[in-house]
């Protein structure tokens, strides 16, 4: 018998873009599939779109607005798949995404993980999807060498990417409920710690949607904290699996990425992170941009460009 794919959905407010979302999830090739729709106290007309793709692989669960990490535990609570597939309610999965990744991942050991080849996309347009090749699009005999990579290069892999085996996740936990801005990052540091492989499925597609989210929304202290708060477990997490001069300074990369990216606010929470960044011997990470960002960052310095990039932001330019 075919396993059976979870395909877990949290939803707030995302009336405008879930019936694509739920459209690609209906659509998998995939014989057997369930989809839990978990709408987490949503104000607009979510529910109502939700309720229109209703049926017998698709199911609906309401939510108090409770955050999205404990709408995602809610949602893999409620599952029964033998893999799980997390997709947030404004990305998309091509036709034959799951079908290929599950296919690939039945002929491999059973902690191994599967990615696929994604791309972003802008102005609600799929045609702006461009699939160049990535730094991370092949496959990883020992998972540990993916972690190092991305935290070194600030590569990344949304969670629309990935296909995980139920026993993966069971070994992981649940997502931390305590986090909210890059809780992903913790919670996939746990999943690819606690896999044998990291098998890439490069003919299998996901589309990854930019611009939904103000950054300054989502600038707030408490957001700022748990960031930090991230970048303290995930290195944790890590070090415990091991201890060596490059895993301490794939820590001290990650550590320079939150320099990078909250600074100028929280100096509180930078001059913390640049203590961590020295603990670990120093980081790597060089931050970059577009070819504007690097003229001016060679004639004045990053932290100046980041100021001006603050300014204009909280000016609304």
């Amino acid at each position: 018998m075919h396993p059976l794919i979870s395909i877990l959905i949290p939803v707030y407010n995302a009336e405008k873009w879930l019936s694509e979302t739920l459209q690609s999830a209906v659509e998998q090739t995939w014989p057997r599939k369930e989809i839990i729709v978990v709408d987490d106290g949503s104000t607009d007309g979510s529910l109502t779109v939700a309720h229109q793709f209703e049926s017998s692989i698709l199911r609906i669960v309401a939510n108090e607005h409770e955050g999205k990490t404990f709408t995602v535990n809610r949602a893999l609570r409620e599952s029964q798949g033998d893999y799980v597939q997390y997709l947030d309610a404004d990305d998309i999965l091509a036709p034959d995404k799951l079908s290929i990744q599950v296919e690939r991942l039945m002929s491999e050991p059973a902690n191994t993980i599967a990615t696929c080849s994604w791309s972003r996309f802008y102005n609600d347009d799929l045609r702006t999807a461009e699939f160049s090749q990535q730094a991370d699009f092949r496959d990883y005999l020992s998972p540990i060498e993916w972690l190092i990579q991305e935290w070194g290069g600030r590569a990344t892999m949304p969670p629309v990417a990935w296909l995980i085996p139920r026993k993966v996740v069971e070994l992981a936990g649940p997502w931390n409920e305590s986090l909210s801005l890059n809780d992903d990052t913790e919670y996939f540091t746990r999943i690819v710690l606690n896999s044998g492989k990291i098998a890439f499925c490069a003919n299998a597609r996901s589309f990854y949607r930019s611009g939904n989210v103000s950054l300054s929304g989502r600038r707030t202290r408490v957001a700022l904290e748990s960031f930090y708060t991230v970048c303290e477990m995930s290195t944790q997490h890590i070090l415990r699996f091991e201890d060596s001069e490059r895993v301490r300074q794939a820590c001290a990369n990650l550590w320079q990425h939150f320099i990078h990216w909250v600074y100028p606010e929280a100096p509180d929470l930078i001059r913390s992170a640049e203590a961590k960044v020295d603990s670990f011997g120093g980081a790597s990470l060089k931050l970059s941009g577009s070819r504007g960002f690097e003229v001016a960052k060679g004639v004045v310095g990053w932290k100046a460009v980041r100021r001006l990039q603050g300014l204009r932001l909280k000016l609304g330019r």
